[in-house]
């Protein structure tokens, strides 16, 4: 088991200088760390890769789509936009010394049409099809993250995840499962895993309020024990947002603070993913 931290724990905007966070994972003790594609990390991405890949940490990415980007989009414009966006941040994915990318990567993130979801979702399978060849190229695994139903109408569940997946017919994708979203939007959290099996690619742990995992209401010995039943042997990355009222509260819904501060966040996540998926 590889357990990760999402270096958005820490960050006041998509531009932050990542690397002093990636130094606290490293020294906390974490193997690796999540990298959002949506800031400067693109501009100098071998570089950043390499140095922090010299703290002794592993990298995995993750990205959304904006409206202008839009891969399921019924405009052209937007679709074209978002294939060139998906191609280069695979790219970049390669660049960073990382073969995996996650995250709401189908279709633009916040975006809700159900009128026309079934069209959508086509355009989504076509346009992510295509982008199948550039990954891979690159040989960089995809993971088509369910999340609520407030963030999109597209994938809310396991189940929807893996009709895409299975719609693209590619090995490099698969689905991406996070806590959060699962304690939302299933009924069975455990079972939504053992229903991916080996298509699931990404993991992401946080607990119901988006804070330490293990302080809330999930239950997460049933979620390990369902990753022990499928033989998963992919990252556990822990994805908190805990800081309110910065310039990237708005894209999160943070309006109070969820920890005291990241950096006491973090410890006690590692700590508690140990003891929770170790059993």
């Amino acid at each position: 088991m590889k357990i990760g931290i999402h270096l958005a724990l820490w960050m006041n905007t998509w531009n932050d200088d990542i690397l002093p966070y990636a130094s606290k994972a490293s020294e906390i003790g974490y193997d690796g760390v999540e990298l959002s594609l949506l800031g400067d990390v693109n501009t100098n991405a071998q570089k950043v890769g390499n140095e922090i890949r010299s703290m002794g940490l592993e990298i995995t990415c993750a990205t959304g789509l904006a409206p202008e980007t839009d891969i399921a989009a019924l405009d052209e414009t937007p679709r074209k936009a978002g294939i060139r966006t998906m191609k280069e941040a695979i790219a970049t994915t390669s660049q960073l010394g990382a073969d995996q990318l996650a995250g709401v990567i189908y279709a633009a993130w916040g975006v809700t049409d159900w009128e026309n979801r079934k069209e959508r979702l086509k355009w989504s399978a076509d346009s992510l099809f295509e982008i199948s060849k550039t990954a891979e190229q690159y040989e960089v695994h995809l993971g088509l993250e369910a999340i609520n139903r407030y963030e999109s109408d597209l994938l809310n569940t396991a189940e929807q995840a893996l009709e895409l997946t299975r719609q693209i017919d590619s090995p490099w994708f698969g689905v991406h499962l996070d806590s959060y979203h699962m304690n939302i939007e299933e009924k069975d959290p455990a079972s939504a895993i053992l229903a991916c099996g080996s298509l699931l690619k990404h993991y992401h742990v946080v607990d119901n309020d988006r804070g330490v995992p293990g302080t809330g209401k999930i239950d997460f010995p049933s979620q390990a024990e369902a990753l022990r039943k499928i033989d998963y042997e992919g990252w556990i990355t822990c994805e908190m947002f805990v800081q309110a009222c910065l310039p990237v509260s708005p894209d999160l819904n943070i309006w109070r603070p969820i920890e005291s501060d990241p950096d006491t966040a973090a410890v006690s996540a590692l700590n508690n993913i140990k003891r929770l998926f170790n059993g």
